[in-house]
Protein backbone atom coordinates (compact mmCIF):
# COMPACT_ATOMS: atom_id res chain seq x y z
CA UNK A 1 0.00 0.00 0.00
CA UNK A 2 1.10 3.02 0.11
CA UNK A 3 1.71 6.27 2.95
CA UNK A 4 -1.68 8.21 2.61
CA UNK A 5 0.73 11.25 3.90
CA UNK A 6 3.97 11.23 0.92
CA UNK A 7 2.67 8.24 -1.27
CA UNK A 8 5.84 6.17 -0.83
CA UNK A 9 5.22 2.24 -0.56
CA UNK A 10 4.26 1.47 3.05
CA UNK A 11 3.27 -1.53 5.33
CA UNK A 12 1.34 0.78 7.18
CA UNK A 13 -1.33 3.33 6.21
CA UNK A 14 1.10 6.33 7.52
CA UNK A 15 4.94 5.10 6.63
CA UNK A 16 7.46 4.71 9.83
CA UNK A 17 9.36 8.34 8.30
CA UNK A 18 5.87 10.48 8.11
CA UNK A 19 4.73 9.19 11.42
CA UNK A 20 7.92 10.48 12.95
CA UNK A 21 7.81 13.82 10.76
CA UNK A 22 4.26 14.79 11.38
CA UNK A 23 3.13 12.56 13.76
CA UNK A 24 5.61 13.02 16.67
CA UNK A 25 3.33 14.58 19.60
CA UNK A 26 3.82 17.37 21.77
CA UNK A 27 1.80 17.92 25.08
CA UNK A 28 -0.82 21.02 25.33
CA UNK A 29 -2.05 21.66 28.26
CA UNK A 30 -5.88 23.62 28.92
CA UNK A 31 -7.87 24.25 31.73
CA UNK A 32 -11.46 22.66 31.51
CA UNK A 33 -12.31 24.21 35.14
CA UNK A 34 -9.83 25.62 37.74
CA UNK A 35 -8.71 22.17 38.81
CA UNK A 36 -9.13 19.76 35.73
CA UNK A 37 -6.91 20.35 32.79
CA UNK A 38 -6.81 18.71 29.56
CA UNK A 39 -3.88 16.98 27.49
CA UNK A 40 -4.06 17.20 23.87
CA UNK A 41 -1.32 15.70 22.08
CA UNK A 42 -1.92 17.69 18.97
CA UNK A 43 -3.31 20.48 17.02
CA UNK A 44 -6.33 19.92 15.75
CA UNK A 45 -5.33 22.15 12.37
CA UNK A 46 -2.02 19.62 12.12
CA UNK A 47 -4.07 16.31 11.87
CA UNK A 48 -7.69 17.46 10.95
CA UNK A 49 -7.83 15.47 7.85
CA UNK A 50 -6.49 12.42 9.80
CA UNK A 51 -9.19 12.65 12.74
CA UNK A 52 -11.90 13.04 10.14
CA UNK A 53 -11.21 9.34 8.99
CA UNK A 54 -13.30 8.17 12.51
CA UNK A 55 -16.50 7.50 10.73
CA UNK A 56 -14.93 5.91 7.53
CA UNK A 57 -12.79 2.24 7.31
CA UNK A 58 -10.14 3.43 7.41
CA UNK A 59 -10.29 5.67 10.96
CA UNK A 60 -9.64 2.27 12.58
CA UNK A 61 -6.07 2.51 11.34
CA UNK A 62 -5.26 5.98 11.77
CA UNK A 63 -6.75 5.84 14.75
CA UNK A 64 -4.42 3.10 15.88
CA UNK A 65 -1.37 4.97 14.68
CA UNK A 66 -2.40 8.43 16.41
CA UNK A 67 -3.01 6.32 19.60
CA UNK A 68 0.39 4.30 19.25
CA UNK A 69 1.82 7.70 18.56
CA UNK A 70 1.14 9.47 21.63
CA UNK A 71 -1.10 8.40 24.09
CA UNK A 72 0.88 4.99 24.34
CA UNK A 73 4.10 6.60 24.74
CA UNK A 74 2.07 9.12 27.11
CA UNK A 75 1.19 5.88 29.22
CA UNK A 76 4.54 4.46 29.23
CA UNK A 77 6.12 7.31 31.10
CA UNK A 78 3.21 8.25 33.03
CA UNK A 79 3.83 7.91 36.99
CA UNK A 80 1.58 7.67 39.71
CA UNK A 81 1.56 6.69 43.56
CA UNK A 82 -1.50 4.04 42.81
CA UNK A 83 -2.70 2.88 39.36
CA UNK A 84 -5.65 5.01 37.80
CA UNK A 85 -8.58 3.92 35.61
CA UNK A 86 -9.14 5.67 32.17
CA UNK A 87 -12.97 5.99 30.47
CA UNK A 88 -13.24 6.89 27.72
CA UNK A 89 -16.31 9.55 26.31
CA UNK A 90 -18.98 7.57 25.14
CA UNK A 91 -17.09 4.43 23.78
CA UNK A 92 -20.24 2.89 21.73
CA UNK A 93 -19.48 1.20 18.41
CA UNK A 94 -20.40 2.90 15.83
CA UNK A 95 -18.97 2.74 11.90
CA UNK A 96 -17.13 -1.18 13.04
CA UNK A 97 -15.26 0.36 16.27
CA UNK A 98 -15.50 3.00 18.45
CA UNK A 99 -12.88 5.53 18.25
CA UNK A 100 -12.42 6.60 22.13
CA UNK A 101 -12.35 2.76 23.15
CA UNK A 102 -9.03 2.55 20.68
CA UNK A 103 -7.46 5.44 22.41
CA UNK A 104 -8.65 4.34 26.18
CA UNK A 105 -6.85 0.93 25.05
CA UNK A 106 -3.41 2.54 24.77
CA UNK A 107 -3.22 3.61 27.76
CA UNK A 108 -3.12 0.15 29.05
CA UNK A 109 0.03 0.28 31.20
CA UNK A 110 1.55 -0.47 34.51
CA UNK A 111 -0.31 3.28 36.13
CA UNK A 112 -3.12 3.66 33.74
CA UNK A 113 -5.64 1.20 33.43
CA UNK A 114 -8.56 1.01 30.87
CA UNK A 115 -12.34 1.05 31.79
CA UNK A 116 -14.97 0.44 29.05
CA UNK A 117 -18.64 1.20 28.59
CA UNK A 118 -18.51 2.66 31.84
CA UNK A 119 -19.76 6.18 30.39
CA UNK A 120 -22.53 6.89 27.31
CA UNK A 121 -24.18 9.52 25.99
CA UNK A 122 -27.93 8.74 26.11
CA UNK A 123 -29.04 12.03 23.96
CA UNK A 124 -26.84 10.55 20.54
CA UNK A 125 -26.85 14.13 18.87
CA UNK A 126 -23.59 14.88 17.28
CA UNK A 127 -21.49 17.95 18.15
CA UNK A 128 -19.08 18.02 15.16
CA UNK A 129 -18.98 21.38 12.99
CA UNK A 130 -21.52 22.48 15.37
CA UNK A 131 -21.61 25.96 17.62
CA UNK A 132 -21.48 26.36 21.27
CA UNK A 133 -24.95 27.51 21.25
CA UNK A 134 -25.74 24.37 19.92
CA UNK A 135 -23.93 22.14 22.05
CA UNK A 136 -25.07 23.96 25.16
CA UNK A 137 -28.87 23.53 23.90
CA UNK A 138 -28.40 19.87 23.24
CA UNK A 139 -26.70 18.54 26.03
CA UNK A 140 -25.07 14.83 25.30
CA UNK A 141 -26.81 13.53 29.30
CA UNK A 142 -24.09 11.19 29.87
CA UNK A 143 -25.13 8.36 32.21
CA UNK A 144 -22.33 6.31 34.01
CA UNK A 145 -22.39 2.28 34.80
CA UNK A 146 -20.77 0.25 36.96
CA UNK A 147 -18.05 2.86 37.51
CA UNK A 148 -17.04 2.05 41.42
CA UNK A 149 -12.94 3.15 40.26
CA UNK A 150 -12.83 6.83 42.46
CA UNK A 151 -9.98 8.49 40.63
CA UNK A 152 -9.93 8.84 36.88
CA UNK A 153 -8.66 10.18 33.45
CA UNK A 154 -11.30 11.00 30.76
CA UNK A 155 -10.63 10.25 27.11
CA UNK A 156 -11.79 11.75 23.95
CA UNK A 157 -10.72 12.65 20.42
CA UNK A 158 -11.24 16.35 20.20
CA UNK A 159 -11.91 19.04 22.46
CA UNK A 160 -13.10 22.26 20.89
CA UNK A 161 -15.44 24.24 23.51
CA UNK A 162 -14.81 21.22 26.26
CA UNK A 163 -18.81 21.40 26.84
CA UNK A 164 -18.44 17.72 26.17
CA UNK A 165 -15.81 16.72 28.59
CA UNK A 166 -17.50 19.36 31.13
CA UNK A 167 -20.47 17.67 30.65
CA UNK A 168 -18.91 14.14 31.17
CA UNK A 169 -16.56 15.63 34.51
CA UNK A 170 -20.15 16.43 35.88
CA UNK A 171 -21.57 13.15 35.17
CA UNK A 172 -18.72 11.47 37.11
CA UNK A 173 -19.44 13.88 40.30
CA UNK A 174 -22.78 13.20 40.78
CA UNK A 175 -21.66 9.32 41.09
CA UNK A 176 -18.78 10.67 43.54
CA UNK A 177 -15.53 9.91 40.98
CA UNK A 178 -12.70 12.45 40.70
CA UNK A 179 -11.44 13.78 37.59
CA UNK A 180 -7.45 13.93 37.71
CA UNK A 181 -7.17 15.13 34.57
CA UNK A 182 -8.67 14.68 30.60
CA UNK A 183 -6.75 13.54 27.47
CA UNK A 184 -7.27 14.81 24.15
CA UNK A 185 -5.44 13.63 20.64
CA UNK A 186 -6.12 17.24 19.77
CA UNK A 187 -7.30 20.50 20.80
CA UNK A 188 -9.01 22.56 18.40
CA UNK A 189 -8.57 25.93 20.31
CA UNK A 190 -4.28 25.57 19.65
CA UNK A 191 -3.01 27.73 16.65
Amino acid sequence: MRCLLCESLSLTHICLSCQREFLTPSLYTRELTKDIKVLSFYKYSDIKDLLHTKHTDLGYYIYSILAKNSLQKFAASFEYKEPLYSVAIDDKATHGYSHTALLNKALNSKNIKPLYNRLRATNSVTYSGKSKEFRLLNPRNFEIKNLSAKELILVDDIITTGSTLNQAVEAAKKHKNSIMFCLTLADASIN
